[in-house]
């Protein structure tokens, strides 16, 4: 089996990336495999917001990956710089920065590339997901 590290670079609606993203991993624990770390970077960063409302008929990707975080006690890394662009920020970032509130899911952790380089290294395989 493979350990694999991913790496999701666009917003949830911009593009298939994060569903794609979203669909790869279920399928790699379905197989047996397993997940060193999801990394989101850049404009994927919203992938990690509470302040993400889809329409009804459409799928919560947010929600959908802190779900599998969940269940899985996956780590799942958003990058510090792209999450403080973004305005997805901790508790932590949030008393930093006197900032009105936070934006992070439970779940999700902020960090720095540090963390994607670790992972890299640590995964038999790296995939990057952007549209």
């Amino acid at each position: 089996m493979s350990n694999f590290s991913i790496l999701i670079e666009d917003p949830p609606y911009s593009s298939q990336a994060s569903l794609s993203a979203l669909h790869f991993v279920k399928a790699a624990l379905a197989a047996g495999h397993t997940i060193t770390r999801l990394f989101f970077y850049q404009g994927g960063v919203l992938n990690a917001s509470a302040l993400v409302v889809p329409p009804q008929d459409e799928i919560n990707l947010p929600a959908a990956w802190q779900s599998l975080i969940s269940e899985h006690g996956i780590d799942a890394v958003v990058c510090v710089s792209s999450a403080l662009k973004y305005g997805v920020v901790s508790q932590a970032e949030t008393d930093r920065y006197e900032l009105v509130g936070s934006s992070l899911l439970p779940g999700f952790v902020i960090s720095g590339l540090g963390q994607l380089v670790d992972a890299m290294i640590g995964a038999d395989r790296h995939l990057c997901f952007k549209g």
